[in-house]
């Protein structure tokens, strides 16, 4: 039997906990019976931390979000499109860096509130550009469901950005939709290449809010 000392058990060394095995197993697989077998404890030890799993989920993204953002200082140099850019981009590849790391973020309500400071200084930014607060809130919020709405798709080919699922096969999808030709050619804009459909879908969206918010 180790005498060693186990470090406390709290929330963010579960929600750390969780994050690991969330690579290993996927979110179907992530039950609070196999983190709790992970943090070497009896499952009702984590109710004392998180209610149920959403609680956990939150936690999580909330810990995503912390780690997304560390150390991340904001240009104030920035341009409205830039830090769209910027802040999709960067929301992407966080949300890249966890097998089902949409599926995780995206519904989840932060626990704290961490991200309040550079929503604040965006919309700043925003405003001061031109925008109405409601239409800088639609700018931002659009993007940003764009990028989880697209990550999600995304991981559902590539769980993670190394490993790809079976049945993506872009040539036997060709190669069985023959007698639909275009729609057979258009595997290969949907199911490949992911940095260059991202950024140019950005683009689009960008493009909208400008044709949109024209005065900004």
């Amino acid at each position: 039997m180790s005498t060693g000392r186990r470090a406390p058990l709290d929330r963010k060394r579960v929600a750390d906990t969780a994050l690991r095995l969330l690579n290993e197993v996927g979110l179907d697989g992530l039950t609070l019976r196999a983190i709790a077998k992970e943090l070497e404890v009896k499952a009702p030890a984590l109710y004392w931390h998180f209610k149920d799993k959403q609680a956990l989920l939150d936690e999580m993204a909330t810990e995503m979000y912390r780690r997304m953002v560390a150390d991340t200082a904001l240009d104030p140099a920035d341009t409205w499109q830039a830090r769209l850019r910027k802040s999709n981009h960067g929301l992407r590849e966080a949300l890249r860096g966890y097998r089902d790391g949409a599926k995780v973020f995206s519904g989840s309500r932060f626990t704290g509130i961490e991200h309040a400071e550079q929503m604040e200084d965006s919309l700043r930014l925003f405003t001061a550009a031109g925008f109405a607060l409601a239409e800088a809130v639609r700018a931002t919020s659009t993007t940003y469901l764009y990028t989880i709405g697209f990550v999600t798709e995304e991981q559902g080919v590539q769980p993670l950005p190394d490993e790809r699922r079976e049945g993506y096969d872009v040539e036997e999808r060709a190669r069985l939709m023959s007698e639909f030709p275009l729609a057979a050619k258009a595997g290969a804009e949907i199911f490949a290449d992911y940095d260059l459909h991202f950024r140019e879908g950005l683009e689009l969206v960008i493009a909208g809010i400008e044709a949109r918010y024209a005065r900004a």
